[in-house]
C-alpha cells in the first residue's frame, strides 16, 4: 500500500480511505511511557520521606504539627508524602488553608513552587530559609493535621468527600492501621484506580510528552542541514495567528511549516487536526494574495487519538495533501516534502 506522501494530492482526494488505512497502520500509541522530567520522584526517595514521617509521629500516634514539622525538617520530601496522604494537589492544599488556618495566608502559587522545589531537590532543606516561609509551611502542616485527624464528614448519597479514602476515611485511626498493618494489595489497587497511575506526574510533564516528537523532528532537520525556526509555546509569529511548531527556513519567508502533535484521545486529536486545517487555509490565502506565495503544510503525528476518527484523518490528509508522517517514517520526512530544497548535509 502506498504511503500518502508518496503520491500526488489528487490521488488522496480520489481515494482518501485507502490512505487513512495506511496512516492508521503506522501510528503507535505513546501512553505506555511518560517523560520523567526533572520533578520525577523515585519510589525510594518517596519511601524515605514516608519513613521519616512515620518515625517522627511514632507511627502516627502523635500526629501533631511539631512532629510533622520535625519530619519535614529532617526529610523535606515528607512534605510531599503528607500531600499524598491528603490526596490533594498543591493548589487544593493551599485552598484548604483558607479561611481559618491562621496567618500568614498561603497562595496557590506559593505551594506549587514549594512542592516543585522539594521534588527537584528532595533532600535540600526547606525550613530555616526565612520566618515567612517557615510560617507558611507550618500553616500547611496544621491544615493537614486538622483535616486528617478529623476525617471526612458523614457520607452522602450523592457526594463523595475527598478524604473518604481507604487510609483517611476513618480519620487518624485509619492511617495508624495502615502504618501498623500494611496495606492489602486490593486496597492499593483501589487507591490507584481512583487516582489513575502516574496521574499527578503525567499532568506535571504534559508539555514534555509533545516534546518527544518535536525533538525527533528537530534531530531529522538538523542532520539534513535544513535551516529551521522552532517556535516556543504560545509564541507570536508575524503572519500566523497560531504559530506552527517549525517554520522552514524562517518566519520571514516560510516555505514549509511543520506541526508535530501527539494525541492519546480523539478529542485532542480533533483539535489538532483543526489546527492543521487552519494552517492549510492560511497557506491557500497567502497563495491567492501572491507575494511570498503558498507554503507547504506538513504534519508529524503520534498517539492512538489520531487512530480513532477516520473522518479526522481524512481531513488531515486533505489539508496536508498527503504530507502526514509518523515516527516510523521520519527518515522520509526531508526527501518526501519541500524540505528537500533546503537540505545541505551530504
Amino acid at each position: 500500500m502506498p504511503l500518502p506522501f508518496e503520491v500526488p494530492a489528487v490521488e488522496i482526494e480520489r481515494a482518501p480511505d485507502l490512505y487513512v488505512d495506511s496512516v492508521f497502520g503506522m501510528l503507535e500509541s505513546a501512553f505506555f511511557t511518560i517523560p520523567k522530567g526533572r520533578g520525577y520522584v523515585e519510589y525510594s526517595v518517596f519511601e524515605a520521606g514516608y519513613e521519616a514521617l512515620k518515625k517522627s509521629t511514632r507511627a502516627f500516634e502523635e500526629f501533631t504539627v511539631d512532629r510533622v514539622e520535625d519530619a519535614v525538617g529532617r526529610a523535606p520530601i515528607a512534605f510531599v508524602v503528607l500531600r499524598a496522604i491528603l490526596g490533594f494537589s498543591p493548589s487544593e492544599w493551599a485552598e484548604a488553608t483558607a479561611p481559618g488556618a491562621g496567618p500568614p495566608s498561603v497562595a496557590q502559587q506559593v505551594v506549587r513552587t514549594l512542592d516543585r522545589r522539594i521534588r527537584l531537590a528532595p533532600s535540600r532543606p526547606v525550613l530555616g530559609r526565612s520566618e515567612l516561609a517557615d510560617a507558611r509551611i507550618r500553616v500547611l502542616i496544621r491544615t493537614a493535621c486538622d483535616l486528617v485527624t478529623a476525617g471526612p464528614p458523614p457520607a452522602s448519597d450523592v457526594l463523595i468527600h475527598r478524604l473518604d479514602k481507604a487510609d483517611t476515611g476513618s480519620g487518624l485511626a485509619g492511617i495508624r492501621r495502615m502504618a501498623q498493618l500494611g496495606s492489602p494489595y486490593a486496597v492499593l489497587l483501589y487507591e490507584r484506580f481512583l487516582g489513575r497511575p502516574f496521574a499527578s506526574h503525567r499532568d506535571s510533564v504534559s508539555e514534555l510528552v509533545g516534546d518527544v516528537l518535536e525533538t525527533a523532528v528537530e534531530r531529522v532537520l538538523a542532520n539534513a542541514g535544513v535551516s529551521f525556526r522552532k517556535t516556543a509555546r504560545a509564541e507570536r509569529i508575524p503572519g500566523f495567528d497560531q504559530a506552527p511548531d517549525f517554520v522552514i527556513p524562517s518566519e520571514f519567508e516560510p516555505r514549509v511549516v511543520i506541526e508535530a502533535k501527539i494525541a492519546e484521545d480523539d478529542g485532542t486529536a480533533r483539535d489538532k487536526v483543526t489546527r492543521v486545517q487552519h494552517l492549510a487555509s492560511l497557506a491557500r490565502a497567502r497563495a491567492e494574495r501572491g507575494g511570498t506565495g503558498r507554503f507547504q503544510v506538513v504534519a508529524v503525528i503520534g498517539g492512538r487519538g489520531f487512530r480513532t476518527r477516520r473522518e479526522d484523518m481524512r481531513k488531515l490528509l486533505l489539508a496536508t495533501e498527503g504530507k502526514v508522517f509518523t515516527l516510523r517514517q521520519l527518515h522520509r520526512l526531508v526527501g518526501s516534502t519541500g524540505l528537500a530544497e533546503f537540505a545541505a548535509a551530504p
